[in-house]
Formats: C-alpha cells, sequence, structure tokens
C-alpha cells in the first residue's frame, strides 16, 4: 500500500512549555478539530490521547514524550506531546531531533517560566521553526502584554504578535488576528469561530500591528522589501512565503492566542501550520557525520533515524523513527550503522497515542515506528546497503542526580541489573554504573522526578523492589610530608622460605618537582591511575641490594596498598615512591616477598606522612528566578559552598557555585522544594580538595568502627 501522504505533504511539529502550559490539552483541540476523536479528553478525566499512561494520568503531568497524527486539509500533521519538567530534557531533545516546528506554549498567567528558557536553549541548537502560542488567557490573572513583553525579553525582538485577545480572564472569547486582519468571536463552548469585521475602537492598533509584522517578513528578505517599498503593502501570498522563509532561519517567530482548555484558537494555528510552516523537505537537509548532505526525498535510498524507543508489555520494543530520506517500506532490510547488523522492519506504524496502525510506507519526511528491532537503539541510523550514512546523534544532557539501589529481596540482583539494562535503553538520560570502589550499583539521573519515574517502572514493570540511598562519596586520601619506613618481609615453613627488606621514601607529588633529595636516581616510571592522579615510582636502589627483578614486584604491592587508603579505605593519588636500598636472600627472595614488603613498606611510612584526605567538588550552575535567589543562596550556604558568582538574565539569576559531592545528596528535591519547581540547575565534576580537619576525623572514625565491626562478625 503506497504512502498516503508525499514527503511535501508531511508536517511535523513538536508541542513545547513548562509543565501545566497546555500542551496535552492543545494536542486533544487539534486532534478533535480534525475529526480524529469525537470529544476531548482532559487532564481531571485522565482519558487524553496523549497521557495514556498509567503513571502521568496518576500524577497528572506529562512524562514521556508522545507521537500522534492528524489529517488536515490534505496534509499530514505528526505531532508530538513533550514533558515541561527539565528532569525529562531527553525526552524533549529527542523529539526536536526529527521535528520541522516547534509550538513553545507560554502560560499567560505565569509569563516565562524556567523550564520554558532551558527548551528554548535546546531549539536554538537545533534552529528549529518555532511558534509562540501564549495560552490560558481565559485565567483570571493572565496578562497577554505582559507574556509577550517577557517573550521579547527573553527571545529577542524576532517574537511577532499575529494575534492578540480584546479581553482576558473569565470572558475571553475574542481574538484579533493582525495577519489576516479579522476578528474571531468564540461561542463559550469554543471550536469554530465566527470571522467579524475588527471593531473600529481597534483598528489603529491592529493596523500598526499588521505593519510591524509585515516590517518583520519583508525585513529578512530583500526582495520582499522592494516590494513593500513600491507598494506599501504585501499580498497574502508573498506574507506566506516570506514567513515561511523567516521561520527556517530562525529570525521570525509568529506569535498566538490560545484557550486550549475552551477550544478557542487551535483551529486557526493548524491552518497557520498547514498553510506556512515547512514540510519536511523544505528545511535545510540532514547532513551526515561524514559531512554528506541527504536530502530529503522519497526517490533517494533509505535513511531512517531512531529517536526513542520504549517497551510495551505483552508487545516488546518499539522504537520510533523518522525517515529522512528515501521511502521505507514494510519488510525492507536495512543496515544498522551504528552497530553493523542488518535488520528487518516486518511492520510499519502510524501511532495515536498507544494505538498503533498499520501501514505499508512511510515517506520521506514522516515518522512511525516499528516492533522488535533487535539490535537497534536510539541514536542509530538504519540505511540501504548501497549507502553509508551515519546521521549526527542526539547528544543528552548530563545528569544531575545520583544514587545507589539495591534489591530489598537477597538474589534478585540480576533481575534488577535486566531491569536497569533495560530502563538504560528506552532512556539515554539514564546512566546505571556498577562502582566496584564505593560496593554500590549507582543510577545516574536528572532528578528526583526523574527518579520517581525509575523506581515506578522497577516496581510496576519489571517487579522488582528496590531500595534507593545515599551513594558513597569517592574520596581519594593523600599525604602532606614526607616520610621513611623500613620493612623487612620474613617467612621459614619447612622448605623454601620467603625473604624480602625494602626501604622506601615516600613524598607528596607535584607536577614539576624536582629529583628525590640525596638519592642516586637509577630509573622512573610514571603511573597515570585509573581513579585520577598519580604514582612516581623511583629506582634509586646502588650497588644491587635488591635485584632489578624484584622492583615490578615491589611496585605491584605499593598499587595495591593504593586501592585501599588507611584513612577510610579510599584510593590514593599524588605521591611519589622512592625505593633506594633493601635485602634479599639468594634463596628464598622472590616476587611474592617483594611485594609484600613493598606494601607494608608503603603502609607504614604513608601513616607517618600526615595523610590527608580529599573530597570531589563539582561546579554547580542554577537558574532561578530573581525572587527566590535569597532562599536559593541560603540552602546553597549550608552545604560548605563557594558561590564564585551571579549573572542577572532578564527575570532570572544565574548562580555559579562550587560545592561538595557530599552535600549535594537531595539537592534536586531541596531545590524543587525551595522554587516550587521554578529553577534548574546542573552540575559537573571540577577537582579534588582537602577535607575540613573535623570532617575527616569524622569519616576516619566511621571506617574504623565499621573495619573493626567487620572483624568482629
Amino acid at each position: 500500500m503506497a504512502a498516503e501522504f508525499d514527503t511535501s505533504h508531511v508536517k511535523n511539529i513538536v508541542l513545547l512549555g513548562h509543565a501545566g502550559s497546555g500542551k496535552t490539552t492543545l494536542a486533544e483541540c487539534f486532534l478533535f478539530e480534525a475529526g480524529l476523536i469525537s470529544r476531548r479528553g482532559t487532564i481531571a478525566e485522565k482519558n487524553t490521547v496523549g497521557d495514556y499512561h498509567e503513571l502521568e494520568q496518576e500524577r497528572g503531568n506529562t512524562i514521556f514524550s508522545k507521537l500522534m497524527h492528524t489529517k488536515w486539509r490534505g496534509y499530514k500533521i505528526n505531532i508530538i506531546d513533550t514533558p515541561g519538567y527539565d528532569d525529562f530534557a531527553g525526552e524533549v531533545l529527542s523529539a526536536l531531533r526529527v521535528a520541522d516546528t516547534g509550538i513553545m506554549l507560554l502560560n499567560a498567567a505565569m509569563g516565562v517560566e524556567v523550564s520554558t528558557e532551558v527548551i528554548w536553549q535546546y531549539t536554538e541548537r537545533f534552529k528549529t521553526p518555532m511558534i509562540f502560542a501564549v495560552n490560558h488567557l481565559d485565567d483570571e490573572k493572565a496578562s497577554f502584554d505582559d507574556t509577550v513583553n517577557e517573550a521579547k525579553r527573553h527571545f529577542g525582538s524576532n517574537v511577532t504578535v499575529i494575534q492578540y485577545p480584546l479581553e482576558q480572564g473569565e470572558g475571553f472569547h475574542r481574538i484579533i488576528d493582525v495577519l489576516r486582519m479579522t476578528m474571531y468571536t468564540f461561542k463559550d463552548t469554543g471550536g469554530k469561530p465566527e470571522k467579524l469585521p475588527i471593531p473600529p475602537e481597534e483598528k489603529e492598533k491592529a493596523d500598526r500591528l499588521h505593519k510591524e509584522l509585515i516590517e518583520a517578513v519583508a525585513g529578512n528578505d530583500e526582495t520582499l522589501m522592494e516590494k513593500y517599498f513600491e507598494k506599501g503593502e504585501l499580498d497574502e501570498d508573498e506574507i506566506r512565503t516570506g514567513m515561511k522563509k523567516a521561520m527556517i532561519n530562525h529570525d521570525l517567530f509568529p506569535l498566538f492566542c490560545l484557550s486550549a482548555e475552551r477550544n478557542m484558537g487551535s483551529g486557526r494555528l493548524m491552518g497557520f501550520i498547514d498553510n506556512v510552516c515547512p514540510s519536511a523537505d523544505e528545511i535545510p537537509p540532514q547532513v551526515s557525520v561524514n559531512g554528506e548532505i541527504i536530502p530529503c526525498d522519497a526517490g533517494k535510498p533509505v535513511c531512517a533515524f531512531v529517536y526513542k524507543a520504549i517497551s510495551e508489555p505483552h508487545v516488546g520494543e518499539l522504537s520510533f523513527m523518522k525517515v529522512f530520506s528515501g521511502t521505507l517500506k514494510a519488510g525492507m532490510d536495512l543496515l544498522n550503522e551504528t552497530t553493523g547488523v542488518s535488520e528487518k522492519l516486518n511492520q510499519l506504524f502510524v501511532m495515536e497515542g498507544n494505538k498503533r496502525n498499520n501501514v505499508g510506507e512511510l515517506s520521506a519526511g514522516d515518522i512511525g515506528a516499528t516492533l522488535k528491532l533487535k539490535n537497534t537503539h536510539v541514536n542509530n541510523t538504519l540505511h540501504e546497503r548501497n549507502v553509508n550514512y551515519a546521521l549526527q546523534p542526539i547528544e543528552f544532557p548530563a545528569p544531575n542526580m545520583s544514587i545507589a539501589v539495591r534489591t530489598v529481596k537477597k538474589g534478585e540482583e540480576e533481575k534488577l541489573s535486566a531491569a536497569l539494562h533495560q530502563l538504560r535503553e528506552e532512556d539515554p538520560t539514564l546512566i546505571v554504573k556498577v562502582s566496584s570502589e564505593l560496593k554500590q550499583t549507582i543510577i545516574y539521573c536528572q532528578g528526583d522526578m526523574h527518579l520517581a519515574v525509575i523506581k515506578w517502572k522497577l516496581q510496576h514493570q519489571h517487579r522488582v523492589d528496590v531500595v534507593f540511598e545515599a551513594p558513597g562519596i569517592p574520596y581519594r586520601e593523600t599525604i602532606r610530608t614526607a616520610a621513611e619506613a623500613v620493612y623487612r618481609h620474613k617467612k621459614q615453613s619447612g622448605g623454601a622460605g620467603q625473604f624480602g627488606e625494602v626501604h622506601m621514601r615516600i613524598e607528596p607529588w607535584y607536577e614539576g618537582m624536582p629529583e628525590p633529595a640525596g638519592l642516586n636516581v637509577r630509573g622512573r616510571d610514571t603511573q597515570e591511575l585509573p581513579w585520577g592522579g598519580k604514582l612516581v615510582f623511583y629506582n634509586c636502589i646502588v650497588g644491587g641490594a635488591i635485584d632489578q627483578r624484584f622492583l615490578p614486584s615491589i611496585l605491584k604491592g605499593v598499587m595495591q596498598k593504593m586501592q585501599e587508603g588507611p584513612l577510610t579505605g579510599s584510593y590514593v593519588r599524588d605521591i611519589r615512591v622512592s625505593v633506594f636500598d633493601g635485602r634479599m636472600h639468594p634463596v628464598d627472595s622472590n616476587d611474592i616477598s617483594f611485594k609484600i614488603a613493598g606494601l607494608m613498606a608503603f603502609k607504614n611510612a604513608f601513616q607517618m606522612a600526615a595523610p590527608q584526605l580529599l573530597e570531589p567538588v563539582y561546579q554547580v550552575e542554577v537558574l532561578c528566578p530573581e525572587d527566590v535567589t535569597g532562599a536559593v543562596m541560603g540552602d546553597l550556604q549550608t552545604r560548605r559552598a563557594l558561590v564564585e558568582g551571579m549573572d542577572a538574565e532578564r527575570n532570572f539569576t544565574r548562580i555559579m557555585a562550587k560545592v561538595p559531592l557530599a552535600e549535594m545528596n537531595d539537592y534536586s528535591s531541596s531545590l524543587r522544594s525551595i522554587t516550587q519547581g521554578r529553577a534548574k540547575f546542573k552540575m559537573q565534576f571540577y577537582e579534588y580538595v582537602i577535607v575540613p580537619f573535623e570532617i575527616q576525623r569524622k569519616l576516619t572514625e566511621q571506617y574504623n568502627k565499621t573495619a573493626k565491626e567487620e572483624m568482629v562478625g
């Protein structure tokens, strides 16, 4: 069966905005206006097409991006609804990777919110053509003018008013459209409006905004500018062509009015989508990793990109993909450029939320799904064998939070491991590591809401009861002064014995330090330690006191002890070791003898060299509204933070600080509580620094107490 829509009649729209801005409700309006559904569902009634997942209905928020589609005036419009919380940024990024136009919803009662600002940065990365839609104009606190002014401050003067409301609050029911120079009047139930002339008292304002719109369109196209100077006006086709070009170039962002709740304004927005927004073959073509241009052409070789995967009970893994080139047909064998494995696409689907409709083909530019690809994952490119396309992968954000996880029941560790592997396949922003250092399985995620979803999936989908606990802190140990130690290992038991004596000096290592004083350097070995820092090992033996062949064994002993420092059992770093003397036995000396002697000499010297504990410090950046800056600063200061600066960014404050990792355990929850969810943060490792004396003493006492209990046990 041939594809129902060709490439030039496919539009891919992503709905964006802060939680509560009305994305899912607007999607319902689109589906209803197009006749795909006969009744609009609501968040309260838990019956929307988009938020079908049990967890979303439980929480009342979108958590996973959803693919829907509708047909409108000869076009197929694919609609991707996305979450509004920063914890689910991966869902937004994957949707933006395959969308051709974004609709950014602004809450007229709240203005530009933090998540809106963050999402905007992602749209800038992809250069996605954007529309703004001011929603909730029927809210009693709605302020259209304030919202527009904020949008212009945040996103630039390219935000251009297409519509404005004649009234706001509960009485909202009329919209002035300055592109069509028409007034839309809605019944209380919304739906299709009555088109009326603009009232005389609004004519001056509408004319002014119309002129601003025409100048904005003409200002980005020399040909249109000349026509505008000649005629003083542009006709509708010229405006449409100019707006599309300006949107593709990110030079103009049209702004519309809505009440999605009452279905006022959604039909006009859909009309603009099919009339002005670029189709899949009108935006700049994809460029492969190798710099090859991949035209969006149904007649070219097939190239598809997997942007999302979900696992459905009793069905298996569902892979969502956009066809960037060619015509994808059910039954095709394609090559996975990333894994080199051939995949057969037995079935193709178009999606309506959780409903799958079989199709025979998907043309270039279209988005659909397939089932049970064995070796294909998010960010993989599938293509025909006569080409070797590799599309640019999505760059997902680094995690902001870490937590340790373990099973409630003994013996379910493998079950947990398999479950986490499956979750990782579905969610590239989740990272899982088994830490031999901390003896824990660590989950790295975006925040406490992200973690709550992970826990829910583990318990409800994978039937694994888990406990989350604070992850251990990867402390490091080093020394502050030089020390020397001698250790003789001697063991006699019947036959051959063991003998090895090592004289060793250890010193704090730093880049560019002079050679060991008073010693005759015969050799040097610099070890880049897997856990960071260095061990510099010197051979300073004169006169053959220890045979050269035993030096690697001494180094092995030192390295073994460096994996368990005496203060807290943490890794040791940045030490210089000089072996300058010793003794050996012609019969009893062997590798094991010198390994033990080296280990014990290092241990004894380390304890005499003023051991020092180091802790990881992270660079933390918080973006929060101005009115909660003081509270955020106060909380950071209780966490031993070193605040390095603050920048004003429109109505937000960006705070930069360095904070010990040990103090960041509950930060995601705390920040959400302090700011009512209106702030976001990111963090990345910066350096290791000296732990304050009192904290070092406390940690050392805890370690010694635990070690004694384990010995007694």
